[in-house]
């Protein structure tokens, strides 16, 4: 069963489709008419269920995206950066591809057949080049105007200068507004100014200002790091003379305890050296008489000289310490 296909008919979007098969070009008026579309002679009926255009089944699922609808931007930015990477690998694999060396000067690479049996390829497939071409259509003339027959009289009216239309009275509204404007800006403008001025001075003040604030800051900071270097100073002297007073104070101590050790030495020494009898002599008498005196002596003088160097040196200590 074979259907009728519609009429060729342009989109409403401006876009051609094709929607019937090649036929002879039927006989037509040379205009279009303007309100009725021409009809090529066959009737319009057919079945439907044959027409490419009619969607059978489910529709729910479809997605029909119309044909003057812009596509998104990410899917064009999708689509070009899919399309570089596409291009970039091709020209990586060319340039990895090993071609086939360069002839040499004189020679040049023909195509040769590497067949184990030669065989002539006859096979041609002829082609012709068959073209035509319809007229296009023709706009239709634009209709002229209907324009009556003149009938009647002519009638004029005399308007006289001034009675429409007076220059200097009607451009003083004009030149009022006009110059109201420009002297209303003008004051703006000369405010502004003003006010511009007046921002300027009080930042200069306030750079002046802030400019003697910082002096005096780094005034204050300098004495108070000449006050702590002096209290620093201070210290340090006082702890060495703190050191000093008590290094002396400290040889004092061991001077004294020297002295009340040793002045029990000596009785001490022969007392002991008596008693485990190293001083025997059978003259006990005659030493008793002769060298305990002269030994009594001696040791008197020692220790007058000794009693003299303790003063001496306790004058020291007492200047030194003073």
């Amino acid at each position: 069963m074979t259907s009728v296909l519609q009429p060729q008919k342009e989109a409403p979007n401006g876009t051609y489709t094709f929607s019937s098969r090649p036929r002879p070009v039927q006989n037509r008026s040379k205009y279009r008419e303007p309100n009725s579309e021409q009809n090529d002679g066959q009737s319009t009926y057919g079945n439907i269920m044959y027409d490419r255009r009619v969607v059978r089944g489910n529709t729910y699922a479809q997605q029909i995206i119309p044909t003057a609808a812009q596509p998104e931007p990410a899917e064009i930015h999708r689509q070009q950066e899919a399309r570089r990477r596409a291009v970039a690998r091709r020209r990586a694999r060319e340039q990895f591809r090993h071609g086939t060396p360069e002839a040499l000067e004189g020679r040049k690479h023909i195509d040769v057949q590497t067949e184990l049996y030669l065989e002539e390829l006859s096979d041609q497939i002829e082609a012709t080049n068959v073209e035509c071409q319809t007229d296009a259509f023709l706009d239709k003339p634009a209709t002229p105007l209907f324009i009556p027959a003149k009938s009647g009289k002519d009638v004029a009216t005399q308007i006289e200068e001034g009675e429409l239309f007076d220059f200097d009275r009607e451009v003083q509204p004009v030149l009022e507004v006009l110059v109201g404007k420009t002297v209303e800006q003008s004051l703006l403008e000369v405010m502004e100014e003003e006010e511009l001025a007046c921002l300027r001075a009080q930042q200069r003040a306030f750079e002046e200002l802030r400019n003697a604030q910082l002096v005096e800051v780094q005034r204050l900071e300098e004495q108070e790091r000449r006050h702590r270097e002096e209290k620093e100073r201070r210290l340090a002297q006082q702890r060495e003379v703190l050191e000093q007073e008590k290094e002396t104070a400290e040889k004092i101590a061991a001077r004294a305890y020297t002295q009340n050790y040793l002045a029990d030495l000596l009785p001490s020494v022969f007392t002991t050296l008596r008693t485990h009898g190293y001083f025997y002599d059978p003259v006990e008498k005659d030493i008793e008489t002769n060298f305990f005196p002269w030994l009594m002596a001696e040791v008197n003088n020692n220790l007058e000289k000794r009693y003299v160097a303790r003063e001496l040196l306790d004058m020291l200590i007492h200047d030194v310490t003073q």
